[in-house]
């Protein structure tokens, strides 16, 4: 109970020293961020996801929404076979409640069903129609890389 007390006195704290741009990011107003998944190199999807990290360290957990749509090679980042080490990453953001999406259009392409995936997915008809959706209701496009 005291370490989540002096974790919670920390965040205060820590979000009380940056500068966050008017209206400051809330339950009520979060910051929304779409991350572009479309490559599967190793090195660019950690990189990715080390970006996700950082805006997760920044931002108290209650007023950012991030979702990472993964379209074209990206969709491979999602798949159970690939790198062990990552999928671990990429649960562990999920515990945060950062949300991936799957193109189902490329895992059709590809021949790909959802026993492919990792569990706790979600699946879109078209990635880059979602990206374009998101950032309609108001997320911020990255690219990472």
């Amino acid at each position: 109970m005291k370490k989540l007390i002096i974790l919670m006195c920390a965040t205060i704290y820590l979000f009380a020293q940056s500068e966050f741009s008017e209206p400051l990011p809330s339950f009520d107003e979060p910051r929304k961020v779409a991350i572009q998944l479309y490559d599967s190199d190793l090195e660019k999807v950690n990189h990715n996801l080390s970006t996700i990290y950082n805006i997760l360290k920044e931002y108290p957990e209650e007023s950012l929404k991030v979702a990472v749509i993964a379209y074209g090679n990206g969709v491979r980042a999602l798949k159970k076979d690939y790198d062990k080490d990552t999928l671990t990453r990429i649960k562990s953001l999920m515990e945060y409640d950062v949300e991936f999406i799957v193109c189902k259009n490329t895992m059709d392409t590809m021949k790909w069903t959802k026993k492919d995936f990792i569990d706790d997915v979600s699946y879109v008809q078209a990635g880059i129609v979602e990206l374009i959706e998101k950032q309609v209701a108001g997320y911020i496009g990255i690219i990472a890389y």
